[in-house]
């Protein structure tokens, strides 16, 4: 069993016997033109040998993955053990072996590399220590010892629970390096850590050697290139790097990133003006870039920040999503985009798209961002449509009339459609299996996109939205007020998702006079089972309200676009907490008693606009023009939130067919695991099932490519070169305390900011402002609790914005990184008419 290794001799297939850093390290040191000091590797094997000779050291590594275990103390417990270890006597010789033919050598770095270190989707950087400057035996033994008790620092252990990796399965090598006396050090990225841009290598230079400049100690001297050819300089005093300097190591760079075949973080020194590389890793950090098949420039949107769900998804989610699509859509990063690259290019069709584009300023801030640098060279207009994510009608100018509408009575026709449409597509799929199952379920899938693209549910869609911006316009022009459309559209007919809500109030009514069962639901862990309620007092009239709503609403989730998402039918748990928030903040008939107030708000604001209208010049006109769009809007708004409901209503069914195949698929061996089929797309798991062989390692593949997108930020729009923009809003006159968004539903109020990630949280009380990145329908129960709404993501017209007007919340969306820029538990004021938030404490 080998206890050391020449550095210059490893290469990265020997991860599992040196660590990342060392198989990294050996491995550039075998790429031509690059220059790395040479060096000792202490093995992984030296490191599992010792460490089984440690009292008690294995008991204390068990306890810190017990639940609830004091990660601060029982790693420095760990810690402590492994310093106070005596070195086998064949590695100590072998060290000192290395030293004395190395006698010349003044001093040496001791330097950490875990074999979970610098690793594609999260280079651990930072997590490990590294020793500078040792000198003699003694100094670089107690060095090693105390590289490996760094695998046990309390930051190296929340990092690996945090990405999923198991304390067991990860072990440290050590490298003992000449250490160079540096004239000057630095860091050269390959692709702009900032932006992304591919394009970019920027290098960061400090003077000596790098440990302050790693550590963050001293601000670096930067310089940017492109093309080999520098184009910014940032830092004091006169520079380090010559332009010739600088070149060079931006060549090298580029020979190391295509070694390596993915943009990479490289520690760099100088000395005698020969570069040494110290550390080459992957920056995790960039947002993968779209597949394409040309060279030419490329701008993508983002189609979940349009559709409110900026998780990342599995890969059978996208290919479900892909399937329904109008047009072809693009992965990267778990994320779908749509590329607008000849719309934005043609100044035939720029003018449409920006405008188009209104929905969500940031969106809009972004691509103005890229025209203004002439990303794109301006092209002849192409034959291609609008991307269905960002498809809105024209605006009302002030020549226009009310928007025509299609007779009312087409909403119920459609819902009707719909319904008997998610009935016979059950019936045909709880006949099939196998391949056929996965025939099935491809052809309704055609059959639900020609359903979401059908003229009559477009047009009744469009009435509502067409009408809701007429009267913006309209009464802000006349009148010069626009924030009366918003409860002008309170309590509207045939809005699923605030019936949602509502219902969810007829649940806690029902449940409300059975304490027993109210008890029980207390006691409820979440993911335990329901089953149990019926056998308390009043508990079989609690689990039929419970089964009625989910007769209806089953389907719903978090994130419920994405197939592969946990639904409330299986889980019915999710909801416990939102039922007993109900019953504690709410009287027996707030459903009525909301709907009725509704009602009533809409209806003094209708006679109030057509009075004012009515005094007007030409008033009498005016006011009959409002009043058509008014019942035109009430009458269709509340259809723009159904289509959804019937997509989730149909890929739940496709759902349930697929989760019965993969339980087969396990029992029969085929598969390890029921949701290895959500890392599958579509097309591979019919293959799979038609052929009862799966590709085990892709699925394996596949969950750690998943859990690195997971800690991704999806930009809004992204470039073929990387570049990731998110947009900002260009507002003047803010104070340092005040934060701009887009408001979507009017009013002004103060009140508690409660953070929160998770639909399910149920720490919110009646007066609190919502802050979150985005919510989807499955946050409709929190709508009738909460005093206002902030979020990240979100348009006009986006779940958001309509369920927020619906119930009266001042709401603003698009709000740049609010849920970091905004604290829990901050008393703030939310705007809605201006869009402007404001910390008050």
């Amino acid at each position: 069993m080998e206890f050391s290794v020449c550095l210059q001799k490893t290469d990265r297939g020997q991860v599992p016997l040196v660590g990342g850093k060392a198989a990294n390290l050996g491995e550039l040191a075998k790429v031509d033109g690059i220059t790395v000091p040479e060096g000792l590797c202490v093995t992984t094997h030296a490191f599992s040998a010792v460490i089984k000779q440690v009292p008690g050291l294995a008991a204390a590594m068990q306890r810190l993955d017990e639940p609830g275990a004091d990660i601060e103390g029982r790693s420095a417990e760990i810690r402590a053990l492994i310093k106070e270890m005596t070195l086998p006597p064949s590695l100590v010789n072998a060290i000192s072996s290395f030293l004395h033919e190395n006698g010349d050598v003044a001093a040496w770095a001791v330097r950490s590399s875990a074999t979970a270190e610098d690793m594609s989707d999260a280079s651990f950087a930072g997590q490990h220590e590294s020793y500078p400057d040792r000198r003699g035996i003694e100094s670089v033994l107690e060095a090693i010892k105390s590289c490996w008790a760094s695998l046990y620092t309390e930051r190296a252990v929340i990092y690996r629970q945090r990405n999923g990796i198991a304390h067991r399965n990860v072990t440290m090598g050590v490298i003992v390096q000449r250490m160079v006396p540096a004239e000057a050090s630095g860091v050269i990225f390959t692709a702009d850590p900032v932006t992304g841009d591919r394009t970019v290598v920027a290098i960061e230079a400090g003077s000596g050697t790098g440990e302050a400049l790693v550590s963050g100690a001293v601000v670096p001297q930067g310089v940017k290139l492109r093309g080999g050819e520098i184009f910014a300089r940032t830092g004091r005093g006169n520079a380090i790097l010559s332009d010739g300097q600088a070149r060079v190591l931006a060549a090298l760079g580029r020979r190391i990133e295509k070694h390596f075949g993915s943009p990479q973080d490289i520690e760099w020194c100088l000395l005698d003006g020969v570069f040494s590389i110290v550390q080459s890793r992957p920056i995790t950090t960039l947002f993968p870039i779209p597949l394409r098949q040309d060279s030419e420039r490329h701008v993508y949107l983002s189609v979940g920040h349009q559709q409110m769900m900026i998780d990342a998804i599995k890969p059978l989610g996208l290919s479900v999503w892909q399937m329904l699509a109008a047009r072809p859509m693009h992965e990267a990063g778990g994320q779908l985009f749509v590329d607008i690259t000849g719309q934005l290019a043609s100044p035939a069709s720029r003018a449409a798209l920006l405008n188009m584009l209104n929905r969500d300023p940031l969106i809009r801030s972004a691509v103005e961002d890229l025209l203004a640098r002439s990303f794109l060279t301006s092209q002849p207009a192409r034959q291609e449509s609008t991307p269905p994510a960002v498809s809105e009608p024209a605006r009302a100018t002030e020549t226009n009339p009310p928007p025509d509408a299609p007779d009312p009575a087409i909403v119920g026709e459609l819902i009707s459609r719909s319904e008997v449409a998610v009935e016979e597509a059950r019936r045909n799929l709880d006949s099939k299996s196998g391949k056929a199952l996965f025939d099935s379920i491809a052809d309704d899938l055609a059959a639900l996109k020609q359903q979401l693209t059908d003229p009559q549910s477009m047009q009744a869609l469009m009435a509502g939205i067409n009408a809701t911006w007429w009267l913006n316009d309209r009464l802000e022009e006349w009148l010069g007020d626009n924030g009366v459309v918003d409860t002008l559209s309170q309590s509207v007919d045939n809005n699923v998702t605030s019936q949602m809500g509502l219902d969810l109030l007829d649940v806690a009514d029902a449940i409300r006079p059975h304490p027993a069962a109210i008890s029980f639901l207390r006691a409820f862990d979440e993911g335990a089972s329901l089953a149990g309620l019926g056998q308390v007092e009043g508990g079989a009239e609690a689990l039929a309200a419970i089964d009625g709503y989910l007769a209806r609403y089953g389907m719903r989730c978090a994130g419920e676009i994405d197939i592969t998402r946990t639904r409330w039918r299986e889980e019915p748990g999710l909801l416990v907490p939102m039922i007993l928030a109900d019953i504690d903040r709410f009287p027996p008939g707030e459903a009525m008693r909301r709907v009725d107030a509704g009602l009533r708000r809409a209806k003094a604001a209708e006679e109030e606009v057509l009075q004012r209208l009515a005094a007007l010049p030409n008033g009498a006109d005016k006011a009959a023009q409002a009043k058509s769009a008014i019942d035109v809007m009430r009458a269709f708004i509340g259809y723009r939130e159904y289509p959804k409901y019937g997509w989730v209503s149909r890929i739940d069914l496709h759902r349930q067919a697929m989760l019965r195949e993969a339980r087969r698929m396990v029992e029969s061996g085929v598969l390890d695991r029921v949701d290895d089929i959500f890392y599958l797309r579509f097309g591979e798991l019919r293959e799979a099932v038609g052929a009862e062989r799966a590709d085990r390692a892709l699925v394996v593949v596949r969950r750690a490519e998943f859990a690195a997108h997971e800690r991704l930020v999806p930009p809004r729009v992204l470039t073929s070169d990387g570049e990731a923009l998110f947009g900002d809003f260009r507002r003047d006159n803010l104070d340092a305390n005040m934060i701009a968004g887009l408001g979507i539903s009017a009013g002004s109020v103060e009140g508690r900011a409660r953070v929160i990630l998770h639909a399910t949280a149920s720490d919110i009380d009646e007066g609190d402002i919502l802050v979150t990145t985005f919510t989807d329908p499955s946050w409709t129960p929190l709508f009738l609790t909460v005093a206002g709404l902030v979020t990240e993501a979100g348009g006009q017209m986006s779940h958001g914005a309509v369920v927020a007007r619906e119930y009266g919340i001042p709401a603003i969306v698009a709000v740049k990184d609010a849920t970091r820029r905004i604290r829990d538990s901050q008393r703030i004021r939310v705007d809605g008419a201006t869009g402007v938030i404001t910390i008050l404490s």
